[in-house]
């Protein structure tokens, strides 16, 4: 376990293959709909390389919405009780102390494929400054995690590796991260991915 950042966790191989194989089921199942995974089109026309899903609720940039509106108008799937449990138990395990407050209601899946990458931004679409849990299935990525003020230096890459978790709250919750980079078969195909990366994160909306 080490503090990248104050408010900014990486606990190496947090998730038994187990809870990965399992993470990797719930996510084919949402991929498929209601609402499917998709290459995200941002207001300018680029297309993110990324694929995603959501869960709980729909996000687009740069908001929440509980219907997809951008791909077939259809309601998203509900966030399951398990997964909210799973972010606590996250959360306590990265910080060493519970918080009974927290009660993520959104996740957003992001799948890797060998070339696809993600630039850095702030996670700042929400109305909740509660920490973000990300967790990793697959492929390993170079991390980049920076500071709250610009895109560039100072940052601290990070490896993150299949079973990963990554928490960042406090004085880092909004800190600029990115992928610049996904290392093609370096994942564990025990986990059910035989390639690419699952990236999967936690967060409190605020929204009612």
């Amino acid at each position: 376990m080490r503090e990248i950042a104050p408010g900014a966790v990486h606990v190496p191989g947090w998730l038994t293959l187990g809870e990965q194989q399992d993470l990797v089921r719930a996510c084919r199942a949402w991929a498929t709909g209601p609402v499917p995974i998709r290459h995200t089109v941002l207001p300018r026309g680029g297309v993110m390389s990324v694929r995603t899903v959501c869960v709980g609720w729909h996000w687009q940039p740069y908001r929440y919405t509980r219907e997809a509106h951008d791909v077939n108008g259809r309601r998203v799937a509900e966030f399951p009780a398990w997964l909210g449990d799973l972010g606590r138990r996250a959360l306590a395990d990265a910080y060493g102390h519970p918080d009974d407050g927290y009660d993520p209601d959104t996740a957003l899946v992001n799948f890797y494929d060998g070339q696809a990458k993600m630039g850095m931004h702030q996670d700042k679409d929400e109305r909740s400054d509660a920490p973000v849990v990300s967790l990793s299935i697959g492929d390993t990525c170079l991390f980049r995690f920076g500071n709250t003020e610009t895109r560039g230096k100072p940052y601290t890459d990070v490896e993150l590796a299949s079973g990963d978790l990554f928490v960042f709250g406090g004085a880092s919750r909004f800190a600029y991260h990115g992928v610049p980079k996904v290392y093609p078969g370096t994942g564990d195909p025990a986990t059910g991915l035989a390639a690419g990366r699952l990236n999967i994160t936690m967060r409190m909306t605020g929204l009612r």
